[in-house]
């Protein structure tokens, strides 16, 4: 059985996250949304448990799909989920740059564990869950880059 971890703060989750599970559901058996609990470096606005039934809703439509949190390493958490694939997105080429080096050091750590690279949709290459937070925070429209659960719960965040 082929089983992908798609690993992110998915903080919050948006159409550009779903274009690649659906995706992805179609080349792996599972496809594990793991959603980061505490990540040192980023400022969550959603709670892990926000986030993670965000996801379940966003997600609910992909049969293959599971949601949920880890506060692991995430070699550690593949490997717990009988993985052996970490799937990641790639919108642009900084994010190819930063995503080699985690891959790289995943391999130190693991050497059974495989990172595969997907490419955004093309019209989903400029969404981001930073630009979705900052977009709502000055009371913009973020209709077309998430779904209404997401809308409804970012607003009565922020």
């Amino acid at each position: 059985m082929k089983i992908a971890v798609y690993p992110g703060t998915f903080n919050p989750i948006t159409n550009g996250h779903t274009d690649l599970v659906e995706r992805a559901s179609g080349l792996f058996d599972k496809v594990i949304v793991a959603v980061v609990g505490n990540n040192r470096l980023k400022s969550n606005t959603l709670s892990t448990v926000q986030r993670v039934e965000l996801a379940e809703q966003v997600l609910s439509h992909v049969e293959n799909a599971e949601v949920c949190a880890f506060d692991t390493l995430l070699t550690e958490f593949v490997s717990k989920c009988n993985a052996n694939i970490i799937l990641r997105g790639l919108r642009t080429v900084a994010d190819f740059e930063y995503e080699f080096q985690l891959a790289g050091m995943n391999r130190k750590l693991d050497k059974t564990i495989e990172t595969v690279f997907l490419m955004s949709a093309v019209d989903k290459q400029v969404i981001s869950s930073k630009f979705v937070k900052e977009i709502a925070k000055l009371n913009g429209k973020i209709d077309n880059f998430v779904t209404k659960s997401t809308v409804r719960a970012i607003k009565n965040k922020i």
